[in-house]
């Protein structure tokens, strides 16, 4: 038997968020995804379009054990190189606060790293190799 196909990647992903109100904020008024379902008040899940984000209210009653917390970051790919100067001047713009000034990688990636408001790293991305698979549909 045969490895199946990974199909479309990684499109979702599910956070556990101390002010689920203001990071729905962040990723919908700034980042600019869209409500798909609110479940209940402790849950919401946001969309891009081929994306899916779950914010899901953490318990706050104690202390975050940053350990067990092993997301290093997520990431919001962009068409253009340019792109990631415009998301940093816009984000920049609205207070947002910077992890890293936009840079070109090695490999002919630019990027940045900016924080949500529960302190999540947030990387806005243009990474050739992907550009070049999604602009084929996704077709190798």
């Amino acid at each position: 038997m045969s490895r199946p196909s990974i199909g479309l990647g990684m499109r979702h992903v599910a956070l556990f968020v101390r002010d689920l109100a203001a990071c729905e904020r962040f990723y919908v008024d700034l980042v600019g995804m869209e409500v798909e379902w609110r479940p209940d008040g402790q849950n919401v899940y946001l969309t891009s379009g081929p994306d899916n984000l779950a914010l899901h209210q953490a318990n706050t009653d104690h202390e975050r054990d940053e350990a067990a917390q092993r997301l290093d970051h997520i990431g919001f790919l962009v068409a253009e190189a340019a792109d990631v100067d415009a998301w940093f001047a816009w984000l920049s713009s609205h207070d947002v606060r910077m992890r890293t000034e936009p840079r070109t990688h090695r490999d002919g990636a630019r990027s940045f790293y900016c924080y949500d408001p529960d302190g999540t790293h947030v990387q806005f991305i243009h990474h050739p190799p992907v550009n070049a698979w999604e602009s084929l549909g996704g077709l190798t």
